[in-house]
């Protein structure tokens, strides 16, 4: 049965030895010695899962969506897991459908004697980084962690130059200016430092507890009954993965010997298009088929707020090279995927940001005019 510990700050605890991250400038995590560079306020500590376990983990931004899902298979599968919270979300929450039994056997156990005798324990032999975003980021953690067995890095397919080809494949030519720059320089990191990497570039994740405005966008939308605005011709072709697909390709590259240094593409097997999209939630949800008004990004000034969720082009990846290699193939389709995430998340009255049409109202009243 799994075991849990929740850390909280505390001066006599240590994540890790003072030594060890004694270069993580500004952000402190449990010691005064031990620093984290993130660009965030101060952490509420960190998260001990034990089981009868074959590995100590570190989960770099385990306590919210892809870690959560992420460490709930880790622990299943006997491994010790140690969840970083950078304070934003709390240490641990239920998954939506899970049992108050199964959660309780993640979580409720709690021991300082446990804490003191497991986190004075030096190193941890992989770590999952999930939320980093810059290069420098991962130094200290290197640097602490010199006999690390391998370290696996949430990339992303937003790294790929935009091109008239595609599926984008992992061999195919990044753009070192593309928004995700920092991704891929870790990635050019962690191969100068010869560590036993593997990257995951996913291309869009939904699923439940997304905290980004991806299938929940479009809920909102159909929940009111109002048209869905889609820019252009609405034929865009798009990607979308699933969280607990995602999670298990994670499991998947774990002590791999084929993912040593490798890059993989995880996302859906399947591609839609930005019209099918809207209509898949719809279809997902239990909605009628939606009215969708296709419009021009260029005769709208929406200022700095984001019309639509998704980048206005193809982008899509393929997930050829983890089938293969990795023996992994997504479990959800489409349309299940989206009931899935209706059903446990949005479909219960919950969700990460509340609905703003005001962008949607500019665009349908513009509309009305021309049609008038």
């Amino acid at each position: 049965m799994a075991k849990l510990v929740a850390v909280q700050r505390h001066p006599s605890f240590s994540l890790l030895p003072p030594s060890s991250l004694s270069d993580f400038n500004g952000t402190r995590l449990l010691h005064s010695q031990i620093q984290y560079k993130r660009r965030v306020s101060q952490p509420k500590g960190a998260l001990q899962v034990s089981a009868s376990s074959s590995k100590k983990i570190l989960i770099m931004g385990g306590t919210r969506f892809i870690g959560i899902f992420l460490s709930r298979l880790l622990v299943k599968e006997g491994h010790q897991v140690t969840l970083f919270t950078r304070g934003k979300a709390p240490i641990t929450q239920q998954l939506p459908g899970e049992s108050d039994s199964d959660y309780t056997d993640f979580a409720s156990k709690k021991g300082l004697d446990f804490v003191k005798s497991s986190l004075s324990a030096e190193g941890f032999d992989v770590v999952y980084d999930i939320n980093g975003r810059e290069a420098e980021e991962i130094v200290p953690i290197l640097d602490g962690l010199p006999k690390l067995e391998q370290y696996i890095y949430c990339s992303s397919a937003g790294v790929y130059l935009k091109s008239d080809q595609l599926p984008h494949f992992e061999i195919d030519a990044v753009d070192p200016k593309s928004r995700h720059k920092g991704k891929l320089e870790t990635e050019s990191l962690l191969e100068s430092r010869g560590v036993n990497w593997t990257s995951i570039r996913p291309v869009y994740i939904y699923g439940p507890l997304n905290y980004n405005p991806v299938e929940e966008w479009f809920f909102h939308r159909l929940k009111a009954g109002r048209p869905i605005p889609v820019p252009n011709s609405g034929i865009q072709i798009t990607q979308l993965g699933h969280v607990k697909d995602l999670a298990t390709a994670f499991i998947k590259v774990l002590g791999n010997e084929k993912a040593s240094k490798e890059v993989f593409n995880i996302s859906g097997e399947k591609y839609v298009t930005f019209d099918g999209l809207a209509k898949a939630c719809a279809k997902a949800a239990g909605f009628p088929e939606p009215e969708i008004v296709h419009y021009n990004p260029k005769e709208f000034d929406f200022g700095k707020k984001k019309a639509f969720p998704f980048r206005d082009q193809h982008f899509f990846a393929s997930i050829d090279k983890a089938k293969s290699v990795l023996g992994w193939k997504p479990e959800y389709d489409l349309v299940e995927g989206l009931a899935d995430s209706y059903n446990l998340d949005f479909g219960r009255g919950t969700f990460r940001k509340e609905a703003d049409f005001s962008t949607d109202d500019i665009i349908l009243g513009k509309s009305l005019v021309l049609q008038s």
